[in-house]
């Protein structure tokens, strides 16, 4: 067995001021009451809000305090924040701080929330680390677990466990826990996501091990859960398969054909191409989702609705018998 234990931190994030205080203030009763954890992560923006208007250079003051409070002895991912470039970019970035307060990893979001996350830039590098004696971590953030690229890439490069900050407020959270389930049963990994509360999301973070199995979910309030993974179920089940059943792992690295739509250049995507423009939807837009949209159900004179439907309502009051699912109906 290699357990390995890891805390999540759901709290309430402030939109308007910084969230810093709070975070540690958190993280220090949560190392008090849970003195055996060696892990611990936030939510996506949690330190300073959803709003790019807040961003910042990576290395400042704060995550020097954050550096200062991961020498608890844990490895620390504070969330994430929007991070201004010296090129005048805007980065959604975490960073990964060992047990010695080092900042050992960066990651920049490789799908920012299009068209909602307006002006963020993505990143283009994966992070992945080893803790040692322990196994391997892969960081992404929020809406790259839609895109199971990004999943497979850190997998087939030996990832156990992949870290999950989130900021979700929407009604597709639900969706967001189906797509968890399914990260973890296809690639054989734990999915560790932290989701806010407030201007940091509608919480309900959850834990998923490698058979899909939800072994922790939050409900709407502040929760610090410390759940210790194994690593060698996830192991043990690239070998053998989930359940004994699908190895699919193997199944991916021994596949007899190649995939022509990540070649840009070969013309599979062309459909991608007739789906429009990537836009925020506005009142009156949706009609542009049906480009030909069926004819209006002929009007019958007499009785307002359409033809079909009259005739039948018309007949039925007439007395006379209407098929229905093979039945006879008398008026």
């Amino acid at each position: 067995m290699t357990p390995f234990a890891i805390a999540g931190v759901q709290m309430y994030v402030n939109a308007l001021q910084p969230n810093v205080d709070g975070m540690l203030q958190r993280l220090d009763v949560l190392m008090n009451v849970y003195p055996w954890t060696q892990m611990v992560m936030f939510s996506e923006l949690a330190a300073f809000g959803p709003l790019t208007k807040h961003a910042q250079p990576l290395y400042n003051e704060h995550i020097e305090r954050f550096q200062a409070a991961a020498r608890h002895h844990i490895w620390l991912i504070p969330g994430s924040m929007y991070q201004k470039t010296e090129d005048g970019r805007i980065l959604n970035t975490s960073v990964v701080i060992n047990p010695a307060g080092e900042i050992i990893k960066s990651y920049s979001k490789m799908f920012p929330f299009l068209p909602y996350e307006v002006g963020v830039s993505p990143g283009t590098e994966f992070c992945i680390f080893d803790v040692p004696d322990v196994g391997r971590f892969g960081l992404s953030i929020c809406y790259d677990v839609w895109f199971p690229e990004t999943t497979r890439q850190l997998t087939s490069q030996g990832v156990e466990v992949l870290l999950l900050p989130i900021l979700t407020g929407t009604a597709d959270r639900d969706a967001e826990i189906a797509i968890a389930r399914a990260t973890a049963a296809q690639f054989q990994c734990y999915v560790f996501g932290v989701n806010g509360l407030g201007a940091g999301g509608n919480g309900r973070s959850c834990v998923v091990d490698p058979t899909s199995t939800v072994i922790h979910q939050s409900a709407g309030q502040e929760d610090m859960f410390p759940i210790e993974v194994d690593l060698d179920q996830v192991r043990r089940q690239r070998a053998a398969g989930m359940r004994g059943l699908g190895q699919v792992l193997k199944s991916f690295r021994d596949r007899p054909v190649d995939f022509s739509i990540y070649d840009r250049a070969s013309g599979t995507d062309a459909y991608l191409h007739s789906l429009g423009a990537l836009k925020k939807q506005q009142q009156g837009t949706r009609s542009d989702l049906q480009k030909n949209p069926p004819a209006p159900a002929e009007a019958d004179e007499n009785l307002g609705i359409p033809l079909a439907r009259g005739k039948m309502e018309a007949q039925a009051l007439n007395g006379v018998h209407i098929p229905l699912s093979g039945k006879t109906i008398t008026g």
